[in-house]
């Protein structure tokens, strides 16, 4: 069975989104290069950052606006969340509020790419 284990968001600048992320978790990348930064997670998953203006990096597509996910069980462990992160500066695209599956918020990174924090599936 294949299991992914790594997400790959294509940034401008991978060393001002390193600082970024590494500040949003609390982290230091496990790997830094000028053109790519990687974070390993506890649980496995690892995130890369690779710069759209690498010389290998190639895209038949457009645009690179995607949504990472992190999973959070408490709705007050939620808001606290985003209490925090809206206090060290973080965009928040939306505030605090009950969705479909359950209490979410969402913020942007500083490439547009959507940050959803919400409760597990049930």
């Amino acid at each position: 069975m294949i299991s992914p284990n790594l997400l790959i968001l294509y940034v401008e600048n991978p060393a001002a989104s390193g600082r970024f992320y590494e500040q949003l978790f609390g982290r230091a990348p496990v790997a830094q290069s000028p053109g790519f930064v990687a974070f390993r997670f506890d649980n496995g998953l690892g995130l890369g950052l690779w710069s759209t203006s690498a010389s290998d990096f190639v895209s038949g597509g457009s645009g690179n606006r995607s949504e990472i996910a992190i999973v959070v069980e408490e709705d007050a462990e939620i808001d606290a969340l985003h209490d925090r992160w809206k206090a060290q500066g973080v965009a928040i695209e939306q505030p605090p509020f009950m969705a479909v599956f359950g209490r979410t918020f969402v913020a942007q990174d500083p490439d547009g790419h959507r940050i959803r924090v919400c409760p597990p599936d049930k």
